[in-house]
C-alpha cells in the first residue's frame, strides 16, 4: 500500500438499522444543511469513530436503504427551502425550542423574531406530526426558575400548539465536560419533588392546549401526570408515517433510560455553533471554533479530509421495514 493510500474494508456480516440520525452531536440543519444535501446528492457520508479518529465508516444514504432520518435542530430556516431534495425518504425533525435567551444559548437567533416562527413553517411544509417540540434541558438558577419556565412554557404553547403533536422534557444532566460551561449560571440541583411540581404544570399546559408529552432518558415516573417515557428516534412514529412497521431494536449504545431505537449517527462532536452552554456534544468553544474552520461542504466527512492513516469500513445496510405487514390508519 502507498504512503497516501487509504484502506477500505467491506464487512458482510450482520446488519445495521437504517435509520439516519442527524444528529444528536451537532446542528446540521443549521450549519451543515448544504453538506449534506451534498451526502444526499452522492448517496453516503463518511463519519470517524469519536473514539478512534482515523477509524472511518462509509454509510449509505441510498433512499432504497434509508428507512427514515431524524433531525435535530433549534433552526432549521438554512435547509428549508431544499426540502424537496427528501421527495424520496421520509424524516421528521426533533426541534428545540425553550426558555433560554442568548445568555445560554449563545448563538441560537431570538425566539420570538426568527425561532417560532421557523417552527410555524416547517410545520406548515411537512405537517405537524413531524415536528416534535423539544422542551430541554430544563434547568433552573435565579433567572430561570420553576415560575419563569411555566410561564414562558405557555407562551411558547401558544403559539405552536397548532403546529405539532408532542412535547418532549428533559431535566438537566450533569455531564463532566458540561461543568465548566455550565459555571457562573449557578444552576440548582432538582429534587424529585421540584421535578414533580414541573412536570405537574407543564403537562397541564400542554394537555390544555392538545399535546401529548413526554420525557427524554429520564429514570423518574411521572406517568401519574399523564407522561410517557420518549423514543426521540421513534419506530412507532416512522410505522405510522410510511405506514408499514420497522424490525428494529433499542439502541443498545445509549443510555439505560434512553428509549430509542437504533440508527447511524452521522455528525460529528465539537461542531455545533449554537453556543449551548449546558450542551454535551461540545468539550470547548476553541475545538468547536477550530473544527469549523475545516468544514469544507464538498467533502464525504463532516469535518476535514481522509487522511492517509485512516480507515474507511463501509457498513453492510439494508431496510429493517416489514413490508408483509401494513397497518390501517
Amino acid at each position: 500500500m502507498q504512503k497516501n493510500d487509504v484502506a477500505i474494508i467491506s464487512i458482510s456480516e450482520g446488519q445495521l438499522q437504517m435509520i439516519i440520525s442527524a444528529s444528536r452531536r451537532t446542528d446540521i440543519p443549521t450549519y451543515y444543511s448544504e453538506w449534506f444535501f451534498n451526502r444526499i446528492k452522492e448517496g453516503y457520508a463518511l463519519v470517524r469513530n469519536p473514539m478512534n479518529a482515523h477509524q472511518i465508516s462509509k454509510i449509505s444514504l441510498r433512499p432504497d436503504v434509508v428507512d427514515g432520518i431524524v433531525f435535530w435542530t433549534k433552526n432549521p430556516l438554512p435547509m428549508l427551502d431544499k426540502l424537496e431534495l427528501l421527495a424520496d425518504y421520509m424524516y421528521y425533525f426533533q426541534f428545540t425550542l425553550n426558555a433560554y435567551g442568548q445568555d445560554v444559548e449563545t448563538g441560537v437567533p431570538l425566539k420570538n423574531n426568527t425561532v417560532v416562527p421557523a417552527f410555524q413553517k416547517l410545520s406548515d411544509i411537512i405537517g405537524p406530526d413531524r415536528v416534535i417540540w423539544r422542551y430541554d434541558p430544563i434547568f433552573l438558577n435565579e433567572t430561570y426558575s420553576a415560575e419563569y419556565h411555566i410561564r414562558y412554557f405557555e407562551e411558547l404553547a401558544k403559539r405552536i400548539a397548532p403546529y405539532t403533536k408532542k412535547c418532549t422534557i428533559s431535566f438537566l444532566d450533569f455531564y463532566r465536560n458540561t461543568e465548566k460551561n455550565i459555571a457562573g449560571l449557578s444552576i440548582q440541583k432538582f429534587t424529585p419533588e421540584v421535578q414533580e411540581f414541573l412536570a405537574k404544570n407543564l403537562s397541564e399546559i400542554a394537555y390544555s392546549y392538545g399535546l401529548k408529552m413526554d420525557t427524554c432518558a429520564e429514570g423518574i415516573d411521572l406517568q401519574k401526570f399523564g407522561i410517557d417515557h420518549a423514543r426521540c428516534i421513534d419506530d412507532r412514529l416512522f410505522g405510522k408515517l410510511l405506514n408499514c412497521p420497522l424490525k428494529v431494536g433499542k439502541d443498545k449504545n445509549q443510555r439505560l433510560e434512553c428509549g430509542c431505537i437504533e440508527s447511524l449517527d452521522i455528525g460529528a462532536y465539537n461542531t455545533c455553533r449554537n453556543g449551548c452552554r449546558y450542551c454535551y456534544a461540545n468539550y470547548s468553544t476553541k475545538t468547536v471554533c477550530t473544527n469549523a474552520g475545516k468544514h469544507n461542504p464538498e467533502s464525504p466527512l463532516l469535518i476535514g479530509e481522509i487522511g492517509p492513516e485512516d480507515k474507511i469500513t463501509e457498513r453492510k445496510m439494508h431496510s429493517c421495514i416489514e413490508n408483509q405487514i401494513q397497518f390501517d390508519l
